[in-house]
């Protein structure tokens, strides 16, 4: 009995010897889709590359076997398989292939992740913030100060959080004005906006997104969801223009703001009209209304374009996942208007039925920058003020699943694309 068992022990111990790689599946085989994200992450920071097969089985990820990251992808429940230094080079001849929509992409170093949100606490969650607790990546949290202050080069990719770049307090005023979080919010940005020398908090916020764009000029990574994503815009078009009536700056609008916008200023969208209204709760028409989209619950979905992976490698990297089709979900800004698009924009995903973009990217100097719409790719309708979504519950999200890919982005060891 006892030789059996020693004879056991060596044969394991000679598979785990000629095993070389570590193979993460991220197709319908993986039990955590989110937290293999954090593996690859956490394998980055310990110095070692992984392979991210773009296109194969939704995505995997491979990398050299070693004791530790086996331990970590069972500590983190991520289903992986131990495979020989044969079957690894099998895997990357088929990839190799033309005959095959598959690509291999090296990740070589962590990329350093901001999230520019208030320090104070916000009635409302975050989803890119949510999921990267849960895949356990660290970022650090910054906001105006940091940003004036000149921090922004520390970094390789920022989030923009829920956040309203108009000076316009997400224009909640008809129905949270006497709410103390927005009291509290609303003093606290103009004294902000006073430390730095502004009159007014939408020359701050102006101020902080020209700081933005320069970042990704300069080779950074932005990625925004929700009222992020248009107020940003819309922030960059108002260039010098107050959009904001006397209930926000203490002084009307200018009546003239829609003919003085420009949109040369902005990254994503164009001819858009602003909602002038100040007690309305919405920013523009860029954003689809529940009445022109027509969709309820259970039929609300966009579906995720498949990229050429070796000659679009870029949105292939965005677009990874183990399903093409992914619920809707709502949020200040649900969806982009297709028609509003600025033509050299890259369409990710979209509702073509309704004509509706909810995934878009785009390229800005060296650097890049991924829109999202929605607020919480598991809360359909979220509202203010209720409890977090508890992602373990959901770890295999599809919807969560892009914005990780965003994460891993700038890891990636670049090749010119070629389309």
């Amino acid at each position: 009995m006892k030789k059996c068992v020693i004879l056991l022990a060596l044969v394991l111990i000679g598979k785990i010897g000629m095993a070389n790689s570590i193979f993460i599946p991220m197709d319908g085989k993986q039990a955590n889709h989110l937290k293999a994200y954090g593996i690859a992450y956490w394998i980055l920071k310990s110095e070692m590359e992984v392979d991210w097969l773009l296109n194969y089985r939704g995505g995997s990820f491979m990398c050299q076997y070693h004791p530790a990251i086996q331990n970590e992808l069972v500590v983190r429940g991520v289903s992986f398989e131990v495979i020989s230094d044969a079957q690894a080079n099998q895997i990357i001849n088929e990839i190799a292939s033309p005959a095959v929509n598959y690509d291999l992409m090296k990740l070589e170093k962590y990329p350093r992740i901001a999230v520019y949100s208030p320090k104070s606490k916000q009635p409302w969650d975050d989803a890119v913030t949510l999921v990267l607790t849960y895949a356990e990546i660290p970022y650090d949290v910054i906001f105006d100060d940091e940003v004036m202050n000149g921090v922004l080069p520390k970094y390789d990719w920022i989030h923009l959080h829920h956040e309203d770049f108009t000076g316009q307090y997400g224009k909640f005023y008809s129905q949270f004005s006497n709410y103390p979080w927005y009291v509290e919010q609303q003093k606290e940005a103009e004294d902000l906006a006073r430390k730095h020398g502004f009159h007014k908090v939408s020359q701050l916020k102006l101020a902080v997104s020209k700081k933005i764009k320069e970042f990704v000029s300069g080779g950074g990574f932005l990625f925004a969801m929700c009222s992020a994503t248009d107020s940003y815009d819309i922030a960059l078009a108002a260039d010098g223009v107050d959009i904001c009536d006397h209930m926000y700056d203490g002084d009307p609008a200018d009546p003239q703001a829609q003919q003085k916008l420009n949109y040369d200023n902005t990254l994503a969208f164009t001819n858009f009209r602003l909602e002038r209204n100040p007690l309305q709760y919405e920013f523009s028409d860029i954003d689809n209304q529940p009445n022109e989209r027509g969709l309820r619950q259970d039929n609300d979905y966009f579906s995720v374009f498949e990229f050429s992976a070796k000659w679009d490698p870029i949105p292939t990297m965005l677009t990874q996942n183990h399903t093409q089709v992914i619920q809707g979900f709502f949020g200040q800004t649900t969806g982009f208007k297709k028609h509003l698009i600025k033509p050299d924009v890259l369409v990710m995903g979209e509702n073509k039925e309704i004509k509706e973009a909810k995934y878009i990217h785009g390229v800005l100097g060296k650097g890049f920058w991924t829109f999202y719409g929605g607020h919480d790719p598991e809360d359909y309708q979220h509202q203010v003020g209720e409890e977090p979504t508890d992602l373990n519950q959901h770890p295999n999200s599809p919807g969560y699943r892009l914005i990780l890919n965003n994460v891993l982005f700038p890891a990636a060891k670049k090749k010119k694309q070629k389309t």
